[in-house]
C-alpha cells in the first residue's frame, strides 16, 4: 500500500535545556527540581575553595562552611603530607639517639626591656617575643632563635578538666601544650624560614593541672585584653625559662621531623617534645577558655588543637639523658665502687 504525502509543516520550538525544568500546562519551576536546585547550591556552598577560612571542629557548630582539620588538605595540599604533626609518641617504639644530649639555651634568663606583644588571632593566643633567644645543640645541626610563643588547649569538664594537648604519649594527653617557635638564625622571618627544608624547630611542652604556677601571672592577665579575635596588648617580658621546667628536667625529650599543625601545614619542622610538663593550676588553665575564636558573642575559644597524624615511615628518638648518668657521676662512683669490692675480698 502507497501511503499519500502530506504536506510537511514547519513548527518552531524553543529547545529547554533542563527537560522538565517547566510545566508545560503553567510554565512555572516544578517543586521537585526547586527542591533538587536548592540542595545543589547548598552543597557547593559547603565546598571549601582556596582562602577559605580554616577552623577547629570545636567551631564547626557554629561555623559550619568553615574547613575544620578533616578538611584543611583541600585548601592546602600540604596538610596531607607524610610528616605531618601532631603524632602520638609509642615509646616503645622510640629509638635511642646517644647524640641528644641536652640542649644549649642562650638568652632564655633574659627578659629584655622590649614589651611582648600578645594577640588573639582567632585561632590561638600568640605572644610575639621583642628579644631572640636561640637553642643548640641536642642534635640540631644549626642554632635556631625564638619568635614567638602559642598555646593550645581543651574544654573546662565535669568533674575534669578535658585535655586538649596536641602531641600525646602513648595515648595519653596533658591539659594543654606550649608551643616556641624558632626559625633558622640566618633568616628573618617565619616566611623566609620556610623556603629551607630545616626552616623551623618547635620546642612543646604539655602543661598538666597541679598547684598554681605564679610565672604565668602576667600572661594569663593580659587574656582579658585579648579577648575577642584581632584584639591585641602589650604585656610586661619575662625571662622565657621562668615559663618552663627547671632546666635540669629538660634533658629527657623526645625527637622527630614533622610540619606545622596549623595551615599551610609546611613540612620542616624539627620537633623537640619534653616529657617534663609545666604545671599550672586548673583555674589558670581554665582562663585561657575565656577567650573568644571571633568577636563578642562567637564560640569560646576551646578544643584548639589538630588530632594526631599518622607517624608513616618516619621515627620517633629519645633523648640519651633519659638513661645516662652525667660522666662527672660515674667518674666519683668508679672511685667508691672499686673500694667497695676491694673490702668485699679482704
Amino acid at each position: 500500500m502507497v501511503l499519500p504525502l502530506c504536506k510537511a509543516r514547519y513548527k518552531p520550538r524553543t529547545v529547554n535545556l533542563v527537560p522538565g525544568l517547566y510545566s508545560k500546562q503553567t510554565r512555572i519551576l516544578q517543586p521537585t527540581l526547586i527542591s533538587h536546585l536548592t540542595t545543589f547550591l547548598s552543597a557547593l556552598a559547603h565546598i571549601p575553595t582556596v582562602g577559605s577560612h580554616w577552623c577547629y571542629q570545636s567551631q564547626k557548630y557554629e561555623e559550619p562552611h568553615c574547613a575544620d582539620p578533616r578538611e584543611w588538605y583541600k585548601t592546602y595540599t600540604t596538610c596531607k603530607g607524610n610528616k605531618q604533626s601532631p603524632i602520638n609518641i609509642v615509646t616503645k617504639n622510640v629509638v635511642y639517639d646517644k647524640s641528644l644530649k641536652p640542649l644549649n639555651f642562650e638568652g632564655y634568663d633574659s627578659k629584655g626591656s622590649s614589651k611582648w606583644n600578645i594577640e588573639n588571632n582567632g585561632h590561638t593566643v600568640k605572644v610575639t617575643l621583642s628579644t631572640s633567644p636561640k637553642v643548640g645543640g641536642g642534635g640540631l645541626k644549626r642554632k635556631y632563635k625564638a619568635v614567638e610563643f602559642h598555646l593550645h588547649w581543651g574544654v573546662e569538664g565535669v568533674p575534669l578538666y578535658l585535655p586538649g594537648s596536641e602531641h600525646s604519649i602513648d595515648g595519653e594527653k596533658q591539659a594543654m601544650e606550649l608551643h616556641i617557635v624558632h626559625i633558622r638564625e640566618d633568616v628573618s622571618d617565619l616566611t623566609e624560614a620556610k623556603k629551607n627544608a630545616d626552616g623551623v624547630a618547635v620546642l612543646a611542652f604539655f602543661i598538666k593541672v597541679e598547684e598554681e604556677n605564679k610565672n604565668y601571672g602576667t600572661l594569663i592577665d593580659e587574656l582579658k585584653n585579648v579577648r575577642y579575635k584581632g584584639q591585641t596588648a602589650q604585656m610586661e617580658p619575662v625571662p622565657l625559662s621562668s615559663l618552663l621546667p627547671p632546666e635540669e628536667d629538660l634533658g629527657k625529650y623526645y625527637r622527630y621531623e614533622g610540619s606545622l599543625t596549623t595551615p599551610d601545614c609546611y613540612e620542616g619542622v624539627t620537633w623537640t617534645v619534653f616529657e617534663k610538663p609545666i604545671e599550672l593550676s586548673v583555674f589558670q588553665i581554665s582562663q585561657f577558655s575565656t577567650v573568644h575564636f571571633d568577636g563578642k558573642n562567637s564560640t569560646h575559644m576551646v578544643e584548639n588543637f589538630r588530632p594526631v597524624q599518622l607517624l608513616n615511615e618516619r621515627k620517633v628518638y629519645w633523648s640519651s639523658a633519659s638513661i645516662l648518668l652525667p660522666t662527672a657521676k660515674v667518674l666519683t662512683l668508679v672511685p667508691i665502687l672499686t673500694y667497695i669490692l676491694s673490702s668485699l675480698f679482704q
